[in-house]
C-alpha cells in the first residue's frame, strides 16, 4: 500500500513529518533516484535516500502496555461511537488496541498492543489463562456464597467454570477466572442476590496491576518473556 513520503519517513523514525516536508522541498530526498516532490507516495520496495543516506524500512516495533483503566472509560477502538473511549484516553502515537475489555464501570488492569497474534492466545477460554479480580459487594459474604461462586453459577445459558474465590474482608473477595463471559462476575453475584459495588482487575496471567488509575506503562522484557512462555502452547 502506498503512503505519503513524509508519513513514511516519520514512521521509520527518521524525522518528523514537518522536517520531512522541509527536506523534500529542499530537494534532499530521492525516490528511486528521482528527486521527490511534496505529496510523493511510496511503497516498502522503493529506494528512498535522504541527504545521501539510504533509508531502510524497519520492522514495526511491537508495543505492549499495561493500563490501569479508571471507571468511565469504554474499551472500544471506535472513536466515533463513544467519547470516553480507551484509545482517545491514552492518545498513543501508534495504532494500538485493547486485549479484551473491561466494563465501563469496572476499573483495573487491561493490556493494549499492536500485536494481533497475541490477542487470541490470551483471550481464548480454552487456553485457561488466569485473570484475577478484587470484588466488593453490598452485604457480608457467607461461606455458602464462596462455595457456590467457586463451584459454578448458571448464567447466559451455561455453567461457569470452577474458579478460586477467597474472602479478604467481610464484604470483599478475590476471584480468579479463566473465562471471559459478558459481565461474568456481576452476573454471578446477582444470581446469588449480591450486588457488586466495586470491581477491579488486578492481574492478567503474570502481569500485575501496579500503576495508579489512569496511568500506563510498557511491559518489561522479563514480563514479556514470561508471558510468551505461558502462551507457548496456547492456540490462536
Amino acid at each position: 500500500m502506498k503512503i505519503r513520503l513524509n508519513k513514511y519517513l516519520s514512521e521509520v523514525g527518521h524525522c518528523s513529518r514537518r522536517n520531512a516536508d522541509r527536506l523534500i522541498k529542499e530537494g534532499k530526498v530521492t525516490v528511486n533516484n528521482i528527486i521527490a516532490e511534496l505529496g510523493t507516495k511510496v511503497v516498502d520496495d522503493d529506494q528512498i535516500v535522504v541527504e545521501g543516506t539510504l533509508i531502510k524500512k524497519i520492522q514495526n516495533k511491537m508495543v505492549y502496555m499495561a493500563l490501569n483503566k479508571p471507571k468511565g472509560i469504554v474499551c472500544t477502538t471506535d472513536k466515533s461511537v463513544e467519547k470516553n473511549n480507551i484509545i482517545s484516553f491514552i492518545n498513543y502515537h501508534k495504532r494500538i488496541f485493547p486485549i479484551g475489555r473491561l466494563d465501563k464501570n469496572t476499573e483495573g488492569l487491561i493490556l493494549l498492543t499492536n500485536d494481533g497474534d497475541i490477542v487470541n492466545k490470551i483471550l481464548r477460554s480454552k487456553n485457561n489463562n488466569e485473570k484475577e479480580y478484587e470484588v466488593s459487594v453490598n452485604k457480608n459474604l457467607t461461606n455458602d456464597f464462596v462455595q457456590k461462586m467457586s463451584s459454578g453459577i448458571p448464567i447466559l445459558g451455561t455453567m461457569t467454570k470452577k474458579c478460586s474465590v477467597k474472602k479478604i474482608k467481610k464484604n470483599k473477595f478475590k476471584i480468579i477466572l479463566t473465562q471471559g463471559l459478558n459481565r461474568q462476575i456481576r452476573r454471578m453475584c446477582n444470581y446469588l442476590d449480591y450486588k457488586v459495588t466495586n470491581l477491579k482487575r488486578i492481574r492478567i496471567m503474570n502481569i500485575k496491576l501496579d500503576t495508579n488509575p489512569g496511568k500506563w506503562r510498557y511491559l518489561t522484557q522479563n514480563e514479556l518473556e514470561n508471558l510468551n512462555s505461558l502462551l507457548g502452547n496456547s492456540s490462536k
